[in-house]
């Protein structure tokens, strides 16, 4: 496995972090998992949505196990800068396989990048608002008067409207700042704002490491508010080439998420030592149990992770739109391609 830590990557500099690996040097360089090259494994490149973090440990730990190997892919995992990013990348054939955010997959897709998804894993929404637990804020409805940091444009916050609406309350009840990710992270620490909206599974654990202190999720689903999240994309070019691959990747996927599941502790120490910009491994462990919670919905309880139900994807198309996040939103087909899915 080979890890590189730019998000697009000219030829050039891919050509030079390759050599390094080659050559077992360079930052974020990984060992191939027992067995070597894998006999005929193809190589295969996956870019995710972020830095490497607990969510992302399913990869490492299928890797470390000879998952991929076994279904004939030699991975290798590149970092990201977020999910707008990585669904272009994918789109423009910069890397085979993509991890993004569905609100970004379909938001790009209508603005007319070739992609597909293949089947999201992280079927329950991450979105919530992260407070401190001693700040006095339990419930939605302790928000009024509250001043909350956001990105402007990402998920989570241009469907926060409709969070507050279930919540009884009106977008002018809650103040909004707008921050990068870091600046949210730093304005909550430093007490500059009450809250933020993120994702829970990835800023809460950093937030408590830092502090020391306990955090309260106020999720979007539990609101009743729930869209997709994370999954697997690919571009159409590449899967009217590569369908057999791309199928052998999703089962791959699933059941590297499986294994994981099974195996927290293991799977979160996988990471250990990959990549410079991953969280410390208490936080890796702490995001990745987080995740666990967030991979089906009651339609898909006894299904393979990443195998998707119909009408949680018309519901995620439905909340989308309605939140103005989409330019054209059309039909499920549109957007996913089903036949990839783990059986």
């Amino acid at each position: 496995m080979k890890i590189v830590r730019r998000s697009i990557l000219t030829a050039g500099i891919a050509a030079a972090a390759l050599a390094l690996s080659a050559c077992g040097g360079g930052a974020g360089a990984a060992n191939n998992a027992p067995g070597g090259a894998g006999g005929d494994a193809k190589p295969v490149t996956l870019m995710l949505n972020w830095y490497p973090y607990g969510e992302h440990a399913p990869f490492y730990y299928g890797v470390e196990q000879g998952i991929f190997k076994k279904h004939g892919i030699d991975l290798t995992i590149k970092a990201g800068q977020g999910s707008t990013k990585t669904v272009q990348a994918t789109g423009q054939g910069q890397v085979d396989f993509g991890w993004a955010d569905t609100p970004a997959v379909l938001a790009n897709i209508d603005k007319g990048v070739k992609v597909k998804s293949l089947g999201v894993y992280l079927q329950t929404t991450p979105s919530a608002v992260q407070v401190f637990s001693d700040s006095g804020i339990k419930t939605a409805a302790d928000l009024k008067g509250k001043t909350i940091a956001v990105s402007a444009g990402d998920a989570p916050t241009v469907t926060f409207p409709a969070f507050l609406k279930a919540a009884g309350l009106a977008p002018e009840d809650v103040k909004q700042q707008n921050l990068d990710a870091a600046g949210k992270i730093a304005a909550v620490m430093s007490h500059k704002v009450d809250g933020l909206i993120g994702f829970a599974h990835d800023q809460g654990p950093t937030i408590a490491n830092k502090s020391g202190k306990e955090m309260t999720y106020l999720r979007y689903a539990d609101a009743g508010v729930n869209f997709y999240s994370n999954g697997l994309i690919s571009s159409e070019s590449y899967l009217s080439k590569n369908k057999d691959l791309a199928t052998q990747m999703m089962a791959a996927v699933s059941e590297s998420f499986e294994a994981a599941v099974k195996n927290p502790e293991a799977a979160a120490k996988a990471m250990d030592g990959k990549d410079p910009q991953i969280p410390p491994a208490s936080v890796v462990l702490a995001q990745w149990t987080e995740t666990i919670k967030l991979l089906h919905t009651t339609a898909t309880v006894d299904k393979k992770p990443g195998v998707n139900d119909p009408a949680d994807w018309d519901a995620t198309i439905k909340t989308l739109n309605g939140a103005g996040l989409l330019g054209s939103a059309g039909d499920v087909a549109k957007y996913y391609d089903s036949q990839y899915q783990p059986k």
